[in-house]
Parts: C-alpha cells; sequence; structure tokens
C-alpha cells in the first residue's frame, strides 16, 4: 500500500478525526464513529479515494511503508 497522504494533510486528518470523536462522546452520538475514517487515513497515511483521481498530497515518491 502505497502512502499518498502528506505530512500537512495527515494532521490535519488526525485532528479532525480525534475532534469529531470526541464530540461523538460528549453529546453521545453515534456520528463520532464517522471519525475513524479520517483518523485512520492520517494514521497510514493512505487515502483510497485519492486512488481513481491520481491524487497524493506528498512530495516526492510514495514509499510502501
Amino acid at each position: 500500500m502505497k502512502k499518498n497522504v502528506g505530512s500537512t494533510d495527515m494532521w490535519i486528518r488526525i485532528v479532525l478525526g480525534a475532534v469529531i470523536i470526541a464530540l461523538g462522546i460528549i453529546y453521545q452520538n453515534w456520528w463520532g464513529v464517522l471519525g475513524v475514517v479520517p483518523l485512520l487515513t492520517g494514521l497510514f497515511r493512505f487515502c483510497p479515494a485519492y486512488l481513481p483521481f491520481g491524487m497524493k498530497t506528498m512530495k516526492g515518491n510514495a514509499e510502501s511503508n
């Protein structure tokens, strides 16, 4: 799996995912579960939605680590 999420994009996803999860917990709402998606795509630095469009926010070549 090649990385396609750059460092700025990664941090935005991680923070946004954590905020959504926290709001879900605070308001006791199942919508907070949706925060797992940006959190995981940020942690793994891979976004499957970028694949069909050939997008990547990384600089240089994406390594498969």
